[in-house]
């Protein structure tokens, strides 16, 4: 038998197993592709891989899956394709086959009458609502921490922007009755712990966020069903906050009269108490809160590091801006740090959108330039010139940089 041969073989064993179905992953990665991308830190090559529904993207871990974007596809336009937008899940036991005709979302707790519906209950509450918006993994550039810190040593490539169509969570909450005294409301979705032991990823939101007009429960992700590594068939969608409250396959809504306590929100994803959420280079923080909102952030998406440009020629920089909600109001862009050029704005998607932005530069002299972007949000915050740091390598918004070479 031939290595072809013996890996379809172990297709079809494991498909067999794992009782996948057409809805589900009907392909597996077997074996990853010639190339390979590399991060600019220690340890950073990463192999491409393709995976059901999936372009190739850059593999961080196996089981669970957590693939991350080539950065490349941010220069293609605001919106992330579905087929390149990135995955990321916390437990290894994930479906392999959901059947979206029996599928139920259940709402327990402190509710007036506890519910059991089917996507087609979810989509008869109302009129659907559309938001275009980011899902960045909270670790996302985590890679980049110096020094560096536990955890998947990210690039920049576990973000991604998708219009996103759903019924607003409130409305949900709504007909079931929260009941006075409610404090938060938590989330589970089907992926389980391998072993008994391990926590259960259950995200909690306050009751004010919850029954505010911005998280919505999605069941369409830029105009066709969610991927079914993205969180098919329906999927929390947080706008304005980070990835790891985006519950994918969510199954299970359960509203309590009083906080949260489980292990993603008691202990993981937490960051320093303070407004900078960090603290001096390896020290460990005094006080810690669950990280929330995403911070203002910019990049150039049109040249690569290391890109090689010609004197005298007008080169049109692009990239995207963005934060947790405030919506952008300036980018700029230096190549010496001390002179800064207002860009052109693109179109206004709304406020936890990319938002593109573009400036034409032409190099003056042949050498090397490092080119840096910087966005202001409406509320002033501007990104930092120098990284700050915590022991999660969360939330990294420092003024990015692009080294360029002029000939």
């Amino acid at each position: 038998m031939s290595h072809h041969d013996e890996q379809q073989e172990a297709r079809r064993r494991f498909l067999r197993h794992a009782g996948l179905g057409v809805a589900g992953l009907s392909a597996l990665p077997l074996h990853s592709l010639a190339a390979t991308g590399t991060m600019p830190f220690g340890n950073g090559e990463r192999e491409l891989v393709t995976y059901p529904q999936k372009r190739p993207l850059l593999r961080i871990t196996t089981r669970p899956p957590h693939l991350e974007t080539p950065f490349s596809v941010f220069g293609e336009g605001a919106i992330t394709p579905n087929n390149a937008f990135f995955v990321r899940y916390h437990l290894a036991n994930i479906p392999t086959s959901i059947d979206a005709k029996t599928y139920q979302l259940k709402i327990t707790g402190h509710v007036k009458q506890q519910l059991s519906l089917s996507l087609a209950d979810l989509k008869a509450l109302g009129e659907p609502v559309e938001v275009v918006a980011v899902n960045q993994c909270s670790g996302n550039s985590r890679g980049y921490s110096e020094p560096r810190v536990f955890g998947a040593q990210l690039g920049h490539g576990s973000m991604g922007n998708a219009r996103w169509v759903g019924v607003p969570l409130r409305t949900v909450l709504n007909k079931a009755g929260v009941m006075p005294g409610a404090k938060q409301v938590a989330f589970n979705g089907l992926d389980t712990p391998v072993l008994p032991k391990t926590p259960d990823f259950v995200k909690a939101l306050d009751i004010d966020l919850a029954l505010s007009a911005e998280p919505i429960i999605a069941w369409a992700m830029n105009g066709t069903d969610i991927p079914f590594l993205n969180g098919y068939p329906i999927k929390l969608i947080v706008p304005g906050y980070f990835g790891t409250y985006w519950v994918k396959h969510l199954s299970e809504i359960n509203v309590l009269d009083h906080g949260f306590e489980g292990f993603f929100m008691s202990t993981a994803y937490r960051v320093p108490d303070n407004a900078c959420m960090c603290v001096p280079a390896g020290t460990a923080p005094t006080a810690t809160r669950p990280i929330t909102s995403i911070p203002v952030r910019s990049f150039i998406t049109s040249l690569a590091d290391k890109a090689r440009v010609k004197t005298g020629q007008a080169v049109q920089l692009k990239g995207i801006a963005f934060d947790g909600g405030s919506g952008i109001k300036t980018v700029q862009v230096s190549e010496d740090g001390t002179q800064w050029h207002d860009a052109v704005l693109g179109k206004n998607l709304g406020r936890f959108s990319f938002r593109e932005w573009s400036l034409p530069w032409t190099p003056a002299k042949k050498g090397s330039a490092t080119l840096m972007v910087r966005a202001t949000n409406n509320k002033g915050d501007v990104q930092p010139a120098t990284a700050s740091w915590n022991p999660g390598g969360y939330a990294r918004n420092v003024i990015e940089t692009t080294r360029v070479v002029a000939v």
